[in-house]
């Protein structure tokens, strides 16, 4: 338990660092947790014997994740684009020459893989430049810190009403630990926190902030059981060890991989459509 605390203490400083010293460092501090999360989600898939073309989809993300950043500083080019052709059509034929006996099996979880890791790190990403307070400069922090606030506060708010109430298996099959009473407290921890960062981002609406509250809480919850029904399938604990008594990057940022496009599809339609 100290362990863990001590990595907790020292992950969470490094993470609200990110997010505080301004756009750039924001970039490449989500670009490198990104692709992190993308290796180990290519090491997990490779313990059942499957093959997926982890170099090329490495500079996928990478050039997904630029893609995502350049449009936020209005420096998108096409061309820049047009290079994820060739490694689109570099995955199938370096499967045609690997020999092996699941040739599109090695394909879709390469795919899987830009899809349910780099995809949901580039909509939250983008969230720092949704830019509610309508101010000059294209970064703002308020959003991006809003999803973690929020995403922690669930994660607190259901393991202790679900140590202290806990009765009512949530997803027994996926997750035997997680109870309805813990995920309503979820809400109800979340949906506090949405209120007092309404008191200090007084460009967002209380009632928008709740909303996304809700929304992290209860699709935050479906990528944990996503993920755990990814490390149930392999036989796997752990996505990795390389956060002490916390596994790997993958296990801390599974509430942010079905959450956050939502949350972001959500916010962009509130802010821009309304």
């Amino acid at each position: 338990m100290k362990t863990r605390a001590i990595t907790a203490f020292f992950f969470t400083i490094v993470m609200l660092g990110s997010i505080f010293l301004g756009g750039y460092t924001f970039t490449f501090f989500y670009l490198l947790l990104s692709l992190l999360a993308l290796f180990e989600f290519f090491k997990l898939v490779q313990t059942s014997g499957l093959k997926p073309h982890k170099s090329i989809a490495l500079m996928a993300g990478t050039l997904i994740f630029l893609l995502v950043a350049s449009k936020q500083y209005a420096l998108f080019n096409t061309a820049l684009l047009l290079l994820l052709i060739p490694l689109i059509t570099a995955v199938f034929i370096a499967e045609l020459y690997s020999k092996e006996k699941n040739p599109f099996l090695n394909i879709a979880v390469t795919f899987t893989g830009l899809i349910f890791v780099t995809m949901p790190f580039c909509f939250f990403y983008a969230l720092g430049f949704l830019n509610a307070a309508g101010i000059a400069d294209p970064y703002n922090f308020h959003l991006p810190l809003s999803f973690l606030l929020l995403l922690w506060a669930s994660d607190t708010g259901q393991y202790l009403f679900g140590v202290k109430l806990g009765k009512t298996p949530l997803f027994e099959r996926h997750s035997p630990k997680k109870s309805w009473e813990g995920f309503f407290g979820g809400v109800f921890t979340s949906v506090l926190v949405s209120y007092l960062l309404s008191l200090w981002f007084v460009e967002l609406n209380p009632l928008v902030l709740a909303g996304m509250a809700v929304i992290i809480v209860g699709f935050g919850t479906l990528g944990d059981l996503v993920e755990s029904m990814l490390k149930r399938s392999l036989n796997v604990k752990d996505s990795g060890n390389i956060l002490p008594g916390h596994g790997g990057f993958l296990d801390r940022f599974d509430g942010l991989l079905i959450a956050a496009p939502l949350v972001y599809a959500y916010l962009y339609l509130i802010l821009y459509s309304f």
